[in-house]
């Protein structure tokens, strides 16, 4: 039997609505099937519920309601159960984010937008730096309400960008300084925007907004003090993205089952990461240099196949995604140099496309082959198989 305070199960509409226990709310015993059965007709993707009132139920917001004492630990756990396995997957290996709970997320992110580039606009008129002024201070106000307590995924992304990004334009337009030093403190200020952002509004983007700032930090410094740095910058990136990737497996750790914010916040770095890894390597291979020969093309599907390791180990796709271009890129212009010209890109698209259909189709037990390999003691540090 499921306990549940202050909890109302409309069959007929299937819809979950919840309030706070309070001491005079009356406990109502509701069978753990019955709960299952009302829940799952609405469960599409787990681990996000969207009910018929509209409302979206994380998996945050269930570990909560158990805290709450409004559910059990033991009736979500067979929930959760039930829906992977009628799915076939795993919620930890879905590796899903939260982002959109409904259109009106869309009806308004379009409306921000149009308010703070008017505001934009209108700031610059009078100067550069007071728009920017007007973008950051707009961007905050508006998420004291969407963000703190609406709780919308997509306007809180857009609106965490235009704030750290309206403090970096601030500082860039106030201070006119284009040096190295310049771009460090621009970005110094936008890190610290972006603490100050997280400390009140706890965006999972805003840390890896922030891991941004001080790779900037990092790099502006580093060619001050080293002009000659700028010669390095691949090296750079690539380290900085080790930093980041190591990072995002840390909030990983913390939280193996991703359940709560913290998935979250290590898809985000891991977004982060992927690009400041793979761009240095492909950039070095000469890759993107307009043209590939047969041994560039093979160093590119090793490389390509030790990032699909990486990913299926940590069960995170970002690697491979940012890598895909690159593939794409390094055959259609090896095709090309075989006579295969206006067909080069079509042929490649399809031979790679119908390979990552094939991986994601047998995602589950090709990583539980790769697991299979780690140790234990790493294998605890990874989301687990199931």
């Amino acid at each position: 039997m499921v306990e549940c305070t202050g909890l109302e199960i409309r069959q007929g509409r299937k819809s979950f609505v919840g309030s706070n226990p309070t001491p005079s709310a009356k406990p109502t015993h509701v069978s753990a099937s019955k709960v299952l059965g009302v829940l799952d007709s609405d469960f599409v993707v787990p681990p996000h519920i969207t009910t018929g009132n509209g409302n979206m139920y994380s998996e945050e917001d269930l570990s909560s309601a158990v805290a709450a004492g409004v559910l059990t630990e033991q009736s979500v756990d067979a929930f959760r159960t039930h829906v992977a396995q009628r799915q076939r997957s795993s919620a930890v290996d879905e590796e899903h984010f939260r982002l959109v709970t409904g259109f009106n997320d869309i009806f308004v992110v379009i409306a921000c937008v149009l308010l703070l580039a008017s505001l934009a606009g209108i700031g610059a008129a009078f100067a550069g730096w007071f728009g920017a002024l007007l973008v950051a201070t707009f961007a905050w106000l508006l998420a004291e309400f969407f963000t703190r307590r609406r709780r919308m995924a997509l306007p809180s992304i857009i609106l965490l960008l235009a704030f750290v990004g309206g403090v970096l334009a601030l500082v860039f337009l106030a201070t006119a300084d284009q040096s190295p030093v310049g771009f460090a403190i621009g970005s110094a200020v936008a890190a610290a925007a972006a603490w100050l952002h997280w400390r009140r509004f706890h965006v999972p983007i805003t840390l890896a907004a922030g891991a941004a700032a001080v790779v900037g930090v990092a790099f502006g410094l580093l060619v001050a003090v080293l002009p000659q740095a700028n010669h390095w910058l691949n090296v750079l990136s690539f380290l900085a993205g080790i930093v980041v990737f190591a990072l995002a497996m840390r909030w990983d750790a913390t939280d193996t089952l991703r359940q709560t914010r913290r998935s979250d916040v290590a898809f985000w770095l891991h977004l982060l990461a992927a690009p400041l890894l793979v761009h240095p390597i492909f950039t070095m291979l000469g890759v993107t240099g307009g043209h590939a020969d047969l041994a560039q093309a093979v160093a590119v599907v090793a490389l390509y196949v030790v990032i699909a390791l990486v990913s299926l180990a940590a069960d995170r796709r970002a690697l491979m995604v940012s890598a895909l271009a690159y593939v794409l890129f390094a055959f259609s212009a090896l095709l090309k140099q075989f006579g295969v010209v206006s067909l080069s890109f079509a042929i490649t698209a399809f031979a790679i496309g119908a390979a990552l259909l094939l991986l994601s189709a047998f995602w589950h037990p090709t990583r539980a082959f790769v697991l299979g390999f780690l140790p234990p003691s790493l294998q605890q540090r990874l989301a687990p198989f199931r």
